[in-house]
Parts: structure tokens; C-alpha cells; sequence
């Protein structure tokens, strides 16, 4: 990456800010050190990977040692001249949390700065519950995961974690995270079928708006959900969930940003998980197949996560293959959803994975990616059978051009609350792709 130019141009023709310049190249230097390890990485090093001037970057990894986010590593042997000091990421300065609300499950996970899982929960769910008794499950289950973090604070080699807030704050690092979770109208209510993201009339009995519960740990930059779509990832706001109209336009961000005191971001479980994928360098343009309880996709062109223009793209598992199909949950006929679930149903995974690959090969058709990533606890069920059924479908389609890879995701069934983790985590290393 060339970052001088990208820099250069930041300044002189985007016109951007002082602040913005200066988080950004924070997170540039952030991201370095993350990426080095326990080794770490020297300032000049740093200055030449970013395109930052020494003195700049010696600035920032000042600010950033007295914020306890970075510390020193050691000392590395140089050709000339006394031996160059070499710093690294703390990665127990801060923390996310990461949640997978599934249609029957709920899975969370909390992550250091390395992406770490340092802990995790998973209890039953229903997503047809009710709004209040989602919301009250989320955040029963966040408190909980914060509740064993705080009770091992204090013990860090580091500063308090105030002085951590307040240097993320004058760094301006989750200034986008923050700004975009911050409640739109506190102590508002929703109700249901309105469509609607604007308060009507309050129903305490549907969802309460009590005040946090207790105080959030300091090093915890946020909480991020990931669910199925299709929903509004800019504003949290839920659509026409396949199989639970009743949560159209239901605002889940605000409402757990309300209950839970801290920022939220929500996301489509398949775009969460994709965001993690490529934060791990999964590869540059990849599809991520999710088959679990429903069929979806998270996409990847270019390194960054695709969305589309009105955030709905990935709803993989509604493309049409069969015109007289089963009808699908959505209402259309010969959904891959449909027919996959059904093969499922009938105990026929081999025909399953077939029908996933022929979604598959389409999307590969169409994109020319990179990789196809298989997840999902269906996927997690018969690993082998469905990568061997997808790869077979892709071969034959590549009439000898050469098939995309297909290989299992990384992370296993907790793959998704990670990467709902790193909606957090990855814009305050300069991974995040709006």
C-alpha cells in the first residue's frame, strides 16, 4: 500500500481535517503495530511503511504509549548507530464485544485489540420472542461477558482505562463508531408494524427504557450485533426479517444502546462475518457463505465489504434457480434457501451442497472472486461434504478455465460473533469500509 499518496491526497485535494488526518495516520500506525506481533516495530520502520515523517510518527506513538496502547517491546540490533527501541500493540487496552443473534441461538463473544477471544457465552434464543425479550437477552447476555472482564481489571501493566477513553476520544479513533451508535432519542419506543425508526407513543410493556445497569469497563469500545438481514446497518434498524415481519423497522442499535450504555453497531450476520474474513486477510475478493439457520452472503471485492447502495446486498440465499421451486420464506419460489433447507431436512446433504454451488457458481459468474469461504452450523455439520458438493458444481461450470478455490471459513460457529466484533474493532485501525 502506498500510503504517502494516500495521504498526500487526503491533504491536498479531499481537504480533510486535522483531526481526521491525525486519526487516520493513528490508525495507520495502530494497524502496523497490530499486524507486527509480540516482535513489534521500530519508529522508523513505521515511518517508512506509512509515508509518515519521523517526527510525526514519533508524536503519535508517544500519544499512543500514554494512552496505554502501545508499549515497548525491546530493543532490535541496528547496522549503525545504538540499538533502535521497538514498540508493540497492548492488546488488553481495549476490548468488543461481539454478538451472533441467530434465529434460535445467541452468541456472544469479548475480544482484545488483537481480535483475541478472551471470553464467550452462548445461551438459546428465539427470535420471534418479542423485541423487549431480544433486547433484554442481548443485553443479559453483554453484561454478563462485561461483568467477567471487570471483575480481572485492574491488573493490566498499563494506565487506567479513563485515560485510554479520553486518548481515544482526543485521537478521534472511534469517532465514527461513536457518533454513528449515539441513541437518536433517548428514552424513545417502538412499535411494532409502524415501519418506522421515529418514536411514537412510549409502550413500556413492549420495551422498557431503563438506564444502564452498571457501568461499562473502560477499555470496551462497544458492543456489535450481527443478525439476518435484510436491515439498515447505517442506522440499526431492522427490515422484514425472513420468517419475522414483525421486525420491520424495528431500531435494535438505539434500543441496546439505550439499555446497554455503551455504542452499538448492527450488521447482517454474513457481513460481519466477511468483515472479519478479510480483516484476517482471507483474501481480496471473496464471497462468504453462510448456511445455518437461513442461507446468506457476505461479500468482498476489492478487500472491502460490498453492501450496495441500500446496504441490501449478500441476499444470496433468494436468488431464484427453480421457477416451480417450494415457496421460500420470502415468498418466491425455488430460493436456494429453500431447496437447500430442504435437502437438509430430508437428511440429503450431498444435494444440498449441489444446490449451493449451483447459487455459487453464479456468484462466482458474476464477480469472478477470488475464493469461496464456506460457513454456518449446517456447513460446520458436514464440513467435508459440502466443500467437496460446492467445489464439483464450480469445476464443471469452469469448463477447464480452472475452478475458484473452495475452502471452509475460518473460526468455526463463533465466526460471526467475531466478526461482529471487529465492527468495532476495525475502524480504529483504519479497517473500516462504511
Amino acid at each position: 500500500m502506498n500510503q504517502p499518496g494516500v495521504n498526500q491526497l487526503g491533504v491536498n485535494q479531499l481537504g480533510v481535517n486535522q483531526l481526521g488526518l491525525r486519526s487516520h495516520n493513528a490508525a495507520l500506525v495502530l494497524d502496523l503495530l497490530r499486524t507486527a506481533g509480540a516482535e513489534g516495530i521500530s519508529r522508523l520502520e513505521l515511518a517508512d511503511r506509512t509515508g509518515l515523517t519521523p517526527q510525526a510518527v514519533s508524536k503519535i506513538t508517544a500519544r499512543l504509549r500514554e494512552e496505554g496502547l502501545a508499549a515497548e517491546a525491546g530493543r532490535r540490533a541496528s547496522t549503525g548507530g545504538k540499538p533502535r527501541t521497538v514498540l508493540r500493540l497492548v492488546p488488553e487496552a481495549g476490548h468488543a464485544v461481539g454478538v451472533h443473534l441467530d434465529r434460535d441461538e445467541l452468541r456472544g463473544v469479548l475480544v482484545d485489540l488483537d481480535g483475541a477471544v478472551v471470553g464467550e457465552r452462548c445461551v438459546e434464543m428465539d427470535l420471534g420472542a418479542g423485541a423487549g425479550a431480544v433486547v433484554e437477552g442481548v443485553a443479559g447476555l453483554v453484561e454478563g461477558l462485561l461483568a467477567e472482564l471487570r471483575s480481572g481489571s485492574g491488573s493490566g501493566p498499563v494506565g487506567s482505562g479513563t485515560a485510554r477513553a479520553e486518548g481515544w476520544a482526543r485521537a478521534g479513533l472511534a469517532e465514527g463508531v461513536r457518533s454513528e451508535s449515539r441513541p437518536s432519542s433517548a428514552g424513545a419506543e417502538w412499535r411494532p408494524g409502524s415501519g418506522s425508526t421515529e418514536p411514537p407513543t412510549p409502550m413500556p410493556s413492549r420495551i422498557p427504557t431503563p438506564t444502564p445497569t452498571s457501568t461499562p469497563p473502560p477499555t470496551v469500545l462497544g458492543l456489535g450485533v450481527a443478525l439476518p438481514g435484510p436491515l439498515d446497518h447505517r442506522r440499526g434498524v431492522l427490515h422484514r426479517v425472513t420468517g419475522f415481519p414483525e421486525w420491520d423497522g424495528f431500531p435494535l442499535r438505539d434500543a441496546l444502546a439505550r439499555r446497554l450504555g455503551i455504542p452499538v453497531v448492527v450488521d447482517k450476520d454474513t457481513n460481519a462475518a466477511a468483515l472479519g474474513l478479510a480483516v484476517g486477510d482471507a483474501a481480496d475478493s471473496f464471497a462468504y457463505l453462510h448456511l445455518g439457520t437461513g442461507l446468506g452472503a457476505g461479500l468482498v471485492i476489492g478487500g472491502t465489504v460490498h453492501r450496495g447502495a441500500r446496504t441490501g446486498a449478500g441476499e444470496f440465499g433468494h436468488q431464484v434457480i427453480q421457477l416451480d421451486g417450494p415457496v421460500c420464506g420470502c415468498g418466491n419460489r425455488g430460493c436456494v434457501e429453500a431447496l437447500c433447507l430442504a435437502a437438509v431436512g430430508r437428511g440429503d446433504v450431498a444435494e444440498a451442497a449441489r444446490v449451493l454451488g449451483a447459487g455459487a457458481a453464479n456468484l462466482v459468474g458474476l464477480l469472478d472472486i477470488d475464493v469461496v469461504l464456506l460457513g454456518g452450523r449446517t456447513v460446520a455439520a458436514a464440513p467435508e461434504v459440502f466443500v467437496r458438493g460446492v467445489r464439483a458444481v464450480l469445476e464443471e461450470r469452469a469448463r477447464g478455465e480452472g475452478a475458484v478455490p473452495v475452502r471452509v471459513a475460518p473460526g468455526g460457529t463463533r465466526g460471526v460473533a467475531e466478526g461482529a466484533a471487529q465492527l468495532l474493532l476495525a475502524p480504529l485501525f483504519g479497517r473500516s469500509d462504511g
